[in-house]
């Protein structure tokens, strides 16, 4: 005897079958995720540190090309990147930035060194 499919288990299978990240259950107020079908949306983030200064509009055309470029080189979808701007004032940027992410770097995962030294 076939085991009868469950509403639960029907959302959870269109959501996958269609794309979506999530599916509601409404009558248990439950979110029903999609993992299978999700991994592409899943990354990636990149964290821009610069000084103070620029208009949002620069940011914004900023995150608007790391986010083409992202998109070109990893071939994920434009919905899948996130940009974050991160100001540091120039008077901390040595002790927030610079000895922690680059002179130290404890991941050893910084690809572009620069060109000056603190």
């Amino acid at each position: 005897m076939e085991r009868p499919f469950s509403r639960r288990m029907f959302l959870k299978q269109s959501a996958i079958a269609l794309g979506a990240v999530a599916a509601g259950d409404w009558s248990g107020s439950n979110i029903l995720y999609a993992k299978e079908e999700t991994k592409e949306r899943e990354m990636p983030h990149v964290i821009v540190k610069l000084w103070p200064g620029r208009s949002e509009q620069e940011k914004q055309q900023l995150a608007d090309a790391i986010v083409q470029d992202v998109v070109k080189y990893t071939k994920c979808s434009e919905d899948s990147v996130s940009v974050a701007i991160e100001e540091i004032k120039s008077s901390d940027w040595a002790e927030k930035v610079y000895k922690p992410d680059i002179l130290l770097n404890p991941r050893g995962k910084l690809y572009k060194k620069p060109g000056y030294s603190m």
